[in-house]
């Protein structure tokens, strides 16, 4: 069948670990045993640098995003379900030991992927959920925070002003975010997460 053809496909263009590979080509460091271990891009800014950080970021988000062209490309009709398979190979990516990064930037570039080919509507899909990860950054410095609240949002925007499966595909996904950032939670709650301008403070 062709969309378990796009779920695979999916899956392993997800599993690349940009924030690996950039580590071990350009600064002969794995990631993976600096700050958090995340192979996300939030971890590579604190271990390489800011603007490594963005480019891993870009990079996360690009797959997904670049998986639904080509899925729309060859085979429309999967787009949504190809992305989704993204953000599952950047999590447990099978070039990376299973142990990826917690979805973030996948989820963004996959509701630029949805604005695009599914809802046709960029201000509720895609701007709105950034802006409201741009703000509540701005309160609390929590990246975390800011990233689980974000693509929560995405989820609520479209089920009520867009497209119902559409909007409940985001909510499983944002529901997977969070599951992915249940560490952060305690922290959050423990009134340890660390915030933007301060050095990250260990488990």
């Amino acid at each position: 069948m062709k969309i378990v053809l796009w779920l695979v496909i999916g899956y392993l263009i997800g599993s690349i670990p940009w924030g690996l590979v950039i580590g071990k080509v350009f600064f002969h460091k794995d990631i993976r045993n600096y700050g958090s271990g995340n192979l996300g891009g939030t971890n590579a800014a604190r271990v390489l640098g800011t603007p490594v950080g963005i480019a891993v970021i870009l990079l996360d988000a690009l797959k997904a995003f670049i998986v639904m062209i080509l899925c729309h490309l060859l085979n429309p009709g999967f787009e949504q379900y190809a992305g989704l398979a993204v953000c599952i190979g950047h999590c447990f990516p099978i070039f990376a030991g299973f142990k990826g990064g917690k979805a973030v930037a996948c989820s963004y570039g996959y509701l630029l992927g949805l604005a695009l080919y599914i809802t046709h509507n960029y201000l509720i899909t895609f701007i709105l959920p950034v802006a409201v990860f741009f703000i509540v950054l701005a309160i609390c410095k929590m990246v975390s925070l800011s990233s689980m609240t974000g693509v929560c949002s995405a989820a609520i925007l479209i089920f009520i002003f867009c497209d119902r499966l559409s909007g409940l595909l985001v909510l499983c996904l944002s529901l997977f975010v969070i599951y992915r950032h249940r560490a952060n939670i305690q922290r959050i709650m423990n009134g340890t997460e660390s915030k933007i301008g301060q050095k990250k403070k260990q488990k």
